[in-house]
């Protein structure tokens, strides 16, 4: 019986893989397209491949694409008493909360929920200060990298960011599951809603869209009339449109829209951005 190569053993997964296959890649395109084969030909499994995918995604997508939209911010008032906090807290089932002074543009720190667990009992209640419960809150520009702001996340322990315009507005919150989920798919939990939000609409007349929103859907909230009648989603309609399977960045004008894909993998499309080509504006 041979020894194992020292030499062959010790080379990393991707160093047998262009081995295996020959040649090295000359840029990320052709680097993806080794990987693809190689889970072809059964190298590694499919979960692997998309979720390497999904880490090259997120270093070329921003803040903004994930944005969760200041209208949907579940936020916590700097003056309201326990009695009207514990109700927004237990109905959402989030673990974090901007907490706001004047108005959402006012985010003067960060709640825990956990903070709050030893308020549940009425004889707690008249003890309790929110200020001394804040946390300071940490705010990022719409513009910064995904993965940038997920090594912040784990350097400094953070979990959620408030997003900021170019303006210093706030724009809305990112949360370090938002970013995950951009390479490990959907992290559901039992908070997360059935109906959870499929279109979102950025403050620059920018919409973000899921690929599985059905068509009817984008048709009532974009105030599109797509046939539904060949494929049920979004989605399914843009990959009939392009023809292939999009890459991330590709871009398709369908209609009075412009879709460019925002997440993808060797499969199916995730997110979708989507732009008005005319002067028209959905309601909302």
């Amino acid at each position: 019986m041979t020894e194992e190569n020292p030499e062959h053993s010790s080379r990393s997964l991707m160093d047998r893989i262009v081995h295996a296959l020959g040649g090295e890649p000359r840029d990320r395109g052709e680097l993806l397209e080794i990987l693809r084969d190689a889970c072809a030909r059964k190298l590694f499994e499919l979960d692997a491949l998309q979720m390497i995918e999904g880490v090259f995604q997120v270093a070329e997508m921003q803040v903004r694409d994930i944005v969760v939209p200041r209208s949907q911010m579940v936020v916590v008032e700097r003056d309201a008493p326990i009695g009207e906090i514990l109700p927004v807290i237990i109905e959402s089932g989030h673990s974090r909360f901007p907490v706001i002074g004047e108005d959402r543009d006012d985010v003067v720190g960060v709640l825990l929920a956990k903070d709050l667990l030893r308020f549940s009992s009425p004889d707690k209640i008249a003890d309790f200060s929110l200020e001394a419960f804040l946390r300071p809150a940490v705010f990022s520009p719409e513009s910064k990298r995904l993965n940038v702001i997920l090594k912040e996340f784990r350097v400094n322990r953070n979990h959620m960011a408030i997003v900021v315009d170019e303006y210093g507005g706030v724009a809305g919150l990112v949360t370090i599951e938002d970013v995950l989920e951009q390479i490990v798919g959907e992290i559901d939990d039992e908070h997360d809603a059935d109906d959870d939000v499929n279109i979102r609409k950025h403050a620059d007349g920018r919409y973000s869209v899921r690929a599985l929103t059905e068509i009817e859907e984008f048709n009532e909230v974009m105030a599109a009339n797509f046939s539904d009648d060949e494929f049920d989603t979004i989605g399914g309609l843009i990959m009939h449109e392009v023809g292939h399977m999009p890459k991330q960045g590709e871009q398709i004008d369908v209609d009075r829209f412009c879709f460019k894909v925002l997440a993808a993998d060797s499969r199916r499309i995730h997110l979708l951005q989507v732009t008005l080509t005319d002067a028209s504006t959905p309601t909302d």
